[in-house]
């Protein structure tokens, strides 16, 4: 038969002992040292070294994307403009008012306004006669960036 305990002794006779310190014994640090905290966190600060430059070049991917998306509504909302009313916009605030752009004037995504397009105005020939009329026919980004592919400015988008 197998005995319960330490030792061979049955549990019920075990006595745990403990030691309390003694005033002249050095204290225990239950702590880390400053060294190890100096050194974690130099190794934090190199792998944040690693992720920010990621970080800013997925931003700036994606206010390009945004760019390009916003060109192409702008310049869908002017073709239809000059399809339905037979002109071509005066101004981009024109094209919401009338109702083709309903969130109002997008804003830049590289300027962080939506008062810097660059719009292109040229005489457009009217359909029902010789006339022109100068109006709103392309519209490009206010910022003298350059793009991410390192060829071309924004404002030539």
């Amino acid at each position: 038969m197998l005995r319960g305990g330490v030792f061979g002794r049955p549990w019920h006779t075990v006595r745990c002992r403990i030691e309390l310190k003694k005033d002249h014994e050095e204290p225990t640090s239950a702590g880390f040292t400053l060294l190890e905290l100096m050194i974690v966190l130099t190794l934090l600060l190199i792998l944040a070294s690693f992720a920010v430059p990621s970080y800013e070049l997925a931003i700036q991917r994606a206010r390009e994307a945004v760019l390009r998306d916003d060109l192409t509504t702008m310049r869908k909302c002017i073709d239809e403009f000059t399809v339905d009313k037979q002109r071509p916009p005066e101004s981009l605030q024109e094209l919401v008012d009338a109702g083709y752009l309903r969130g109002g004037v997008p804003v830049d995504p590289m300027t962080g306004s939506n008062e810097t397009w660059q719009v292109d105005i040229e005489d457009v020939p009217l359909l029902d006669s010789e006339q022109t009329q100068a109006g709103v026919v392309d519209v490009h980004s206010g910022s003298q960036a350059t793009a991410l592919d390192g060829t071309t400015t924004y404002n030539t988008w």
